[in-house]
């Protein structure tokens, strides 16, 4: 049971459907350590919340009527946001799946998956996992190969790398290569700066589009 003074992980919902947000909010509202603070259903709103409240975790719908998630990515990014983001959608296509993972999302749900599952998902992006359908990660990045010239994975980097496409967080990842929780995170460092990106999810992307030869 979670500690009663922990802080809550403040949730913001974006969907253009009312009854899907509502639903929402009531089912995350059950968990004791979750606080939706607050549903929108507009980018427009949405960005208005954040100038307003801090936030942990945003789940996006990325079709939001004239407008989209990757549109709001790139706002709440210029916006200085910079906390988690879980796509919940019925459906994108590999080119907007790509976009969006560029954008710097955690993860994509689908919203025919279970309402459990999407706890899950919530709490695995929250502990540092990546949440990506993997046949719809590898469409997402499908296409011509071309290797990074000069970049070079250790076999430590290769183990860790493995692990995060596994969707494991940092510690769980030290349990399985028997190496400490430190030492990954300071090898997660080192292919975040081998390969210039900032989050998991364009880690991932990168690794498939330009590293393949070495996983």
């Amino acid at each position: 049971m979670p500690d009663p003074l922990q802080q809550k992980t403040a949730i913001l919902l974006v969907d253009d459907h009312a009854l899907f947000r509502e639903s929402v909010a009531r089912l995350l509202a059950a968990e004791p350590d979750f606080s939706v603070i607050a549903h929108c259903k507009s980018v427009e709103e949405a960005l208005d919340a954040l100038r307003k409240t801090a936030v942990d975790i945003v789940l996006l719908d990325f079709d939001l009527g004239q407008r989209d998630g990757g549109e709001f990515m790139r706002l709440a990014t210029q916006q200085g946001f910079s906390g988690k983001v879980l796509v919940v959608t019925a459906g994108v296509d590999k080119d907007q799946a790509a976009q969006l993972i560029h954008s710097g999302i955690s993860g994509i749900f689908m919203k025919h998956d279970s309402a459990a599952l999407l706890i899950e998902g919530i709490r695995g992006v929250l502990a540092g996992r990546v949440w990506f359908d993997r046949k719809l990660l590898q469409e997402a990045v499908a296409g011509p190969f071309h290797e990074s010239e000069g970049t070079q994975f250790t076999e430590r980097e290769r183990q860790v790398l493995s692990c995060i496409f596994e969707g494991l967080a940092n510690k769980e990842i030290a349990d399985k290569i028997g190496a400490s929780e430190s030492s990954v995170k300071a090898t997660l460092q080192q292919l975040f700066s081998k390969t210039g990106v900032r989050t998991r999810s364009q880690l991932v992307r990168i690794a498939l589009e330009q590293h393949r030869n070495q996983l």
